[in-house]
């Protein structure tokens, strides 16, 4: 995997840049749909390709290790041929769900104990294994085993958690380099920054991270409960230690006002399940601000979704009609809504791009923030 930084914004940390893999090139900022399980909730391949110009999606190594299963995606040549998605692929390892799992898993040095919420059975992951799974799912890019603490994070907690998931890290990284792909294309492997909300711990893993000279870094730990600050405040320490000639991501993030200013700190990568999560509940980010698509207001408005926007769905089906679908629990709605919202997702970042190519993005961010996320 290389990264080529191509612009950066005057007035701001925000960067314009383009991952190249062995799927293709990824123009960065960009935002990565989630496919938990091998799969966009609701939306087609064709429809990430063509209507939201996905560039890059994400799959969960945690649910695919236990559905369809590592002998089923070994068979099939790897996620990309499983679901048909030829463009580049990211998997996380797993650490989110020693985060959201917290009451079915216990953490000890070697690695952590699940019981599936499937059926109760017991998993062990370790680093070593997570790397071999990954390697069998076949992702571009693959994450680092590590533990998300929750917030609020005691500090003692926090620092030896992050002691431990640099530990971790280590064993990742000496069993990736021992490993080969298994499909004919390379892969790469990203650590992930931890520290939870404290500033040493933060500055300390981001050059610990740093330290180990992969080929891209991620931060992971935020937005899972804190407020915006000071995710912005930890972001912002961590960027300007991570190296400049590598690709940032930042797991898990977030709400279109939330990816603007993280861009601005120097983020590049993004990802969330709020733009589909909240599409199946009515919930429409538009370029004039958000839209509760379920409220009697919008029940004669027979104007497009949102005409700015472009694209098949937002443009062709009406404010009217979606309310309607909602209503009547179709499962049409969520399909509308969550293309829609995707399609919106994926126009902010390009958007973000261009100004950053214009070096114009600072002042364009700050008025796009307080539009998008006014309540229309």
């Amino acid at each position: 995997m290389q990264f080529n930084l191509v612009a950066t914004d005057p007035q701001s940390k925000a960067r314009a840049g383009v991952v190249q893999t062995d799927h293709g090139a990824i123009e960065t900022p960009i935002f990565m749909p989630v496919g938990t399980a091998g799969s966009v909730k609701a939306v087609h391949q064709r429809e990430l390709k063509e209507d939201i110009k996905a560039e890059i999606i994400l799959g969960n190594t945690y649910h695919l290790y236990l559905r369809p299963g590592l002998e089923v995606l070994e068979k099939a040549g790897g996620l990309h041929k499983f679901n048909g998605w030829d463009r580049p692929l990211l998997t996380d390892s797993g650490g989110y769900q020693v985060f959201s799992l917290a009451g079915t898993r216990k953490i000890k040095e070697e690695g952590v104990k699940f019981k599936s919420h499937i059926d109760g059975s017991t998993l062990n992951f370790t680093p070593e294994n997570v790397m071999d799974t990954q390697r069998t799912i076949g992702a571009d890019i693959i994450m680092a085993f590590d533990e998300c603490t929750p917030y609020p994070c005691d500090y003692t907690y926090a620092k030896q958690s992050m002691e431990r998931t640099h530990r971790w890290l280590q064993r990742c990284v000496d069993r990736f380099d021992s490993t080969e792909p298994k499909y004919g294309y390379s892969q790469t492997l990203f650590p992930i920054v931890q520290g939870s909300t404290y500033k040493d711990l933060r500055i300390q893993s981001a050059e610990t991270i740093a330290s180990f000279g992969r080929e891209g870094n991620a931060i992971g730990g935020l937005s899972v409960g804190e407020p915006a600050e000071m995710m912005y405040e930890m972001t912002e320490v961590v960027c300007d230690i991570l190296p400049k000639d590598k690709p940032r991501y930042l797991m898990g993030v977030g709400t279109p006002a939330n990816i603007l200013e993280n861009i601005a700190l120097g983020v590049d990568m993004f990802d969330c399940v709020l733009p589909t999560r909240n599409a199946r509940n009515g919930m429409l980010f538009t370029t004039q601000g958000i839209i509760n698509i379920k409220n009697k207001k919008w029940a004669e408005d027979f104007s497009p979704i949102d005409a700015e926007l472009g694209g098949y769905v937002s443009t062709f089906y009406t404010k009217a009609y979606l309310r309607h679908l909602i209503h009547s629990t179709e499962y049409l709605a969520g399909q509308i809504a969550s293309v829609h919202n995707l399609t919106f997702f994926l126009w902010l970042v390009k958007q973000a791009r261009q100004q950053i190519l214009n070096g114009t993005f600072r002042d364009w961010k700050d008025l796009m923030v307080k539009k998008l996320m006014t309540r229309l």
